[in-house]
């Protein structure tokens, strides 16, 4: 799985091969495809993880209403730092079109968005699906700006 977040990030979903993945472990392919189906199940694994993740980090956070956001950030970020690629896959996985992956995309946004709005809620926030909202539309950007390598998009660039 690890071979595979780091392909999926660096390379993408269509440029990344199951012999990529066998040959950065160091087992053959048909070995890959004895725990996988097929590319498309180890990336929906991939991604099924990692969006636990996400959902996890946002979860066990905890901080006073005026401090939410700011506490939600810093979690982000330390997530972006301790599992980078993850993230980065999980972030951009919305752009591939097979059926199956969009659909765990959108299940897992969805999932996210509403754990982020019921934090934001219970923090007594007045409109908790606006702050949720923008709260992915940060984490997305962030994520491009990762991906594509333009610091200037990143929220703390000056």
């Amino acid at each position: 799985m690890q071979a595979a977040i780091q392909l999926f990030a660096d390379k993408g979903y269509y440029k990344t091969t199951t012999a990529n993945i066998a040959n950065a472990v160091g087992v053959t392919q048909p070995y890959v495809f004895h725990f996988f189906s097929n590319k498309e199940q180890l990336y929906l694994a991939v991604l099924e993880q990692a969006i636990q993740r996400v959902f996890q980090t946002f979860l066990n956070v905890e901080a006073p209403s005026d401090k939410l956001k700011e506490a939600m950030s810093q979690a982000f970020n330390e997530l972006l730092n301790s599992h980078r690629n993850e993230i980065l896959v999980t972030m951009m996985a919305y752009t591939i079109p097979e059926t199956e992956i969009r659909d765990v995309v959108r299940k897992g946004f969805d999932q996210v968005y509403e754990q982020l709005k019921m934090k934001f809620l219970q923090a007594g926030y007045p409109d908790a699906s606006r702050e949720a909202k923008i709260f992915i539309g940060e984490g997305l950007l962030i994520s491009l700006s990762e991906t594509i390598q333009l610091e200037k998009l990143l929220p703390w660039y000056p």
